[in-house]
């Protein structure tokens, strides 16, 4: 019996790593990233900002993930990647404390812009760090939980901001900041031993980027990114505001958008091993287009409730598909894994990056919900007939 005690003290070092995982992808991307939308209603009719000011801040929080996930390559090569993630969960802790006192648009924009980028850094390097110390076996499960942050952070920000709204929105905002820093010293002393996490894990690996052989998937992954903006960034504000059923009804869209993210990576990942990662991808275009369009053809609870749980099944589930088709592509290639799936992280920040400025413009000028389904949609489905090309003969 003393012969297992290392091994099960390694897999009890693995899980607490993994739940710190959790915590930082909540945080980072949950929180940090997504808490946002749920309060754009109360910001709005709160008069902190008018609704085009509260279009481009959200915008401005998927510029800073571009960001944070590009800023990721020119780490210095000794730098720790748990101090970095210790770092960059006190940094989106922060955002969330500077958020509750609205000084002027540049103020909010700047931490808005800090709170992307921090997930960024929190989304990558959360995976990177804790799964090289996970068995083989079970790294998918490991990785499942530690993504599952995303969704359970969507669903607590829907399902606590009308509460916390009531008492004030500056109390809303110091609220979300106090969860922020508990979750951060829970994480703090669980994360892999300093040297456990290496930096080859995210260094560009020497060799040539794989972007000629890779465009079609990159253009589809961006394309994808780009199709998710709408629920991601309007979805309560459409049905608070743009029905008229108030923040309650957005913000439990919200929890229901959520609780799809909670389980798509999981749900998602068995459907790519069992149809392959390339029929699974061009099967999620279809889904997703059709889930992103039903707001503009009935507004009934029902079919809102599926196209949230759907769309919001796949924020997050769309990522373990790309990551094994850039796999199975970089291993068929020659290319390094590490540097395929850069490029590909990068192309879904810019995807998303481009999609909220653009979605913010046009409701800034049209004030229309209808038409930025209608043109997420028409993406997802320009990104079917890209990955439906037969492939070229070599």
């Amino acid at each position: 019996m003393q012969g297992l005690a290392p091994a099960a003290a390694t897999g009890n070092a693995a899980w607490r790593a993994t739940l710190a995982g959790l915590a930082a992808t909540l945080v980072g991307v949950g929180l940090a990233r997504f808490a946002y939308t749920p309060l754009v209603p109360a910001l709005i009719e709160g008069g902190w900002f008018i609704a085009s000011e509260a279009a481009y801040l959200g915008a401005a929080n998927f510029l800073g993930y571009l960001a944070g996930a590009l800023a990721i390559r020119w780490l210095p090569p000794g730098l720790s990647q748990v101090a970095v993630l210790r770092g960059a969960m006190l940094l989106a802790a922060a955002t969330f404390l500077a958020c509750a006192f609205p000084l002027s648009f540049a103020w909010y924009a700047g931490w808005r812009f800090l709170a992307g980028f921090s997930g960024g850094l929190l989304m990558v390097l959360a995976a990177a760090a804790v799964l090289p110390q996970v068995p083989a076996e079970r790294r998918g499960l490991a990785g499942g939980v530690i993504y599952t942050g995303v969704g359970v952070g969507i669903a607590l920000s829907g399902t606590l901001v009308p509460p916390l709204v009531a008492w004030g929105l500056r109390e809303a905002w110091l609220a979300f900041g106090l969860v922020a820093l508990v979750l951060m010293a829970l994480a703090w002393s669980h994360w892999p031993p300093r040297g456990a996490a290496r930096a080859e894990a995210l260094a560009p690996g020497g060799g040539k980027g794989p972007l000629a052989g890779f465009a079609g998937l990159y253009v589809g992954y961006a394309l994808n990114a780009l199709g998710l903006v709408p629920h991601m960034l309007f979805l309560v504000d459409f049905v608070a505001r743009g029905l008229d059923r108030g923040l309650a009804a957005g913000a439990g869209y919200w929890v229901l958008f959520g609780i799809g993210a909670s389980v798509g990576p999981v749900l998602t990942g068995r459907v790519g091993d069992r149809l392959g990662f390339s029929r699974a991808i061009r099967l999620g275009f279809f889904v997703q287009a059709a889930a992103v369009l039903v707001p503009t053809l009935s507004q009934d609870w029902p079919a809102l409730a599926v196209s949230s749980l759907v769309v919001g099944a796949f924020t997050p589930g769309i990522v373990p598909l790309f990551l094994g088709r850039t796999q199975e592509l970089a291993r068929a290639s020659g290319a390094s894994p590490a540097v395929a799936w850069g490029y590909a992280t990068a192309a879904f920040a810019f995807g998303q990056a481009v999609g909220a400025y653009a979605a913010s413009l046009l409701f800034s000028i049209w004030q229309d919900y209808a038409l930025l389904f209608q043109l997420a949609a028409a993406g997802l489905v320009l990104a079917l007939a890209i990955e439906s090309r037969p492939a070229r003969p070599r």
